[in-house]
């Protein structure tokens, strides 16, 4: 096994849920997105857009939506994270991004084959660069479920995010109060054709 830098904060980087209230540092938080922003992207678009949410009100009215959008929202499939988290989103003190400090949301252009692929990619940066700065951080996956609700939709448009771009995912940002446990890689996932 090969250890450097970059390889040893890939293997180390875990998804932290629960985070402790203090705010990250500014310059922290501006290190986080210059390492979303020079993520590649599909014929170099970088046709994105991240919006990061440190005003704990409005966090606060956001997690309140999306806790009422999960009442409104039908799953368009079985996948157990979704079927899960219409459940815990009625449960008291639920909350859809861990209680974390900082918010970051990833917003594309419509009718973009790659919007989701390369804010990902922006997401992933923005996640290896947390953990080499000592911060926790967790993908989340609810404001993209959620993306066609009107009211989460109107709110979030008041935060700046075009009404025509599509919510492709957001990341959790904040000091880790819990380490997370590390899971074991499943045997089968890689295939070398030589």
């Amino acid at each position: 096994m090969i250890h450097n830098e970059v390889l040893d904060c890939i293997r180390s980087r875990r998804s932290t849920r629960q985070f402790k209230e203090e705010q990250i540092k500014e310059e922290e938080l501006e290190a986080l997105l210059e390492a979303a922003v020079w993520a590649p992207s599909g014929s170099n678009s970088q046709s994105w857009l991240f919006t990061a949410v440190q005003n704990q009100e409005t966090l606060a009215k956001l997690n309140g939506l999306v806790k009422e959008g999960f009442q409104r929202w039908v799953p368009d499939d079985d996948y157990p994270g979704k079927l899960g988290v219409k459940a815990s989103a009625q449960k008291e003190g639920w909350n859809f991004f861990h209680h974390a400090p900082t918010l970051i949301i990833a917003s594309n252009r419509p009718n973009y084959e790659n919007a989701m692929a390369d804010c990902a990619l922006a997401l992933e940066n923005l996640f290896l660069a947390a953990n080499s700065l000592g911060l926790g951080s967790c993908y989340i996956n609810q404001l993209h479920w959620l993306r066609h609700d009107p009211e989460v939709r109107e709110f979030l448009f008041e935060l700046g995010i075009p009404k025509e771009h599509t919510i492709c995912s957001s990341a959790a940002v904040g000091y880790i109060a819990k380490e997370s446990v590390v899971p074991p890689r499943k045997e089968g996932t890689v295939r070398i054709i030589k």
